[in-house]
């Protein structure tokens, strides 16, 4: 769905869509897996910076909710992750702050988005939402055991034969410090 400035200068849209899987690219990030639905209000806000400089900025104010798929951090198997969250953004033409010079900004305008020529797509809005929505690492299950980092047979269906190699040389001056630390702190303390 595409929001013409034309348009909103006319009158602000509601809108109330459900999208199909694949609607959304989201990348190598996520997978949508089933319907994601949207519902919200686009409107038109007038930022005047000046008697003839009159900047129309989009609001885009709702909420979607759907299904989606990303990949486990440690086997890459596919989980399913329900997202649903409320967003409230503003979207500037991008040529708006497209000045020479620098200037400090200030805590609200980190909070704008741009957009090019006279429309904003929905479903990049969603895109951006869904993938912020994301939870930072994802694990099919809490004791999941990963891929083998010579094989990578999923450890978590079978085991592999791969042998337990040497431990890289770097690590081996650390190798005794566990044991020194816990003698040092079960010894008898002198005064």
């Amino acid at each position: 769905m595409e929001f013409r400035i034309s348009e909103l200068e006319r009158e602000p849209i509601d809108f109330d869509l459900e999208l199909a899987p694949g609607a959304v690219d989201l990348g190598d990030e996520a997978e949508q897996t089933g319907q994601l639905a949207t519902a919200g209000h686009a409107e038109v806000l007038h930022e005047h910076r000046g008697p003839k400089d009159i900047v129309a900025d989009i609001r885009l104010k709702g909420h979607f909710d759907g299904k989606f798929q990303v990949p486990c951090a440690r086997c890459v198997e596919p989980v399913e992750v329900p997202l649903a969250a409320d967003f409230d953004l503003i979207f500037r033409p991008a040529a708006a702050d497209a000045e020479a010079t620098e200037r400090s900004i200030t805590a609200p305008e980190t909070e704008i988005g741009y957009y090019q020529g006279d429309s904003l797509l929905l479903e990049d809005v969603l895109r951006e939402q869904v993938l912020l929505s994301l939870p930072v690492r994802t694990l099919c299950k809490p004791d999941c055991k990963g891929l083998c980092p010579r094989c990578g047979e999923n450890r978590n269906s079978q085991s592999c034969s791969c042998e337990v190699g040497p431990s890289d040389p770097r690590w081996e001056a650390l190798a005794g410090l566990r044991g020194r630390m816990e003698s040092k702190e079960t010894s008898p303390k002198r005064n």
